[in-house]
């Protein structure tokens, strides 16, 4: 046996908290971003000042803040998700066909999303499993995916039974093809496209671990 490499920045994998934190701190300064339902709405409680990055919500507003708490409830003031949200200074507020002619326009830098699926090239599966009893969700996922200039995927590496939810080919139904340029999840961080799969850096495990549990080619960040 070869002597085992590592990438590891982290003792073990990461929480959705830890993640949301991660992700925060990988946004470029000055962006128009979109947060999806789901663990990506964690990422505007660690985004900071310095940042300067505004929140677009889809169904309607710009310069979302961090999700409401305790006296900043206003039940008026939700995402997307239907969670309280807070406004930051110079909030403004729009029609719903409005909000989508933003994400459709290509005016979003990065849009956060979940995922069933992400396949070796970068396609989407989030909006329904093909389950015949499976509710779908479209939602404003397919716009988000085609009209963000970058699309961040957040997910658990594995499914409840164990599989990969990075895979060679989607067998889920499509949001977007070779839309997502980077899956965080709690075990490693993947760099997707037409070249392939890279690892960026792992979590509680090493390189070669990673690649037992994914089934396709992966290539190690230099």
């Amino acid at each position: 046996m070869g002597t085992q490499t590592s990438i590891q920045t982290s003792e073990k994998p990461l929480g959705r908290d830890e993640l949301a934190q991660l992700v925060a701190r990988d946004i470029a300064p000055g962006s128009f971003v979109n947060l999806g339902i789901g663990q990506p709405t964690l990422v505007s409680n660690y985004l900071t000042e310095d940042q300067n990055i505004t929140l677009h919500t889809e169904n309607g507003m710009l310069g979302m803040g961090p999700v409401a708490e305790g006296e900043d409830v206003d039940g008026d003031l939700i995402n997307a998700g239907k969670i309280p949200v807070t406004e930051l200074p110079g909030a403004s507020y729009f029609h719903h066909a409005d909000s989508f002619a933003i994400m459709r326009g290509g005016h979003l830098d990065i849009c956060v999303l979940g995922a069933f699926q992400v396949s070796a090239t970068g396609d989407l599966a989030n909006w329904h499993t093909g389950a015949p009893d499976a509710i779908p969700a479209v939602g404003g996922a397919m716009d988000l995916a085609t009209g963000a200039k970058d699309v961040f995927v957040m997910m658990t590496l594995l499914t409840r039974d164990g599989a990969s939810k990075l895979v060679e080919h989607c067998t889920y139904p499509l949001t977007g093809v070779g839309c997502v340029t980077r899956v965080y999840t709690d075990k490693a961080v993947f760099l997707t496209g037409p070249e392939g799969v890279t690892v960026r850096e792992t979590f509680g495990c090493t390189f070669e671990e990673i690649q037992e549990l994914v089934p396709l080619p992966l290539k190690k960040a230099e």
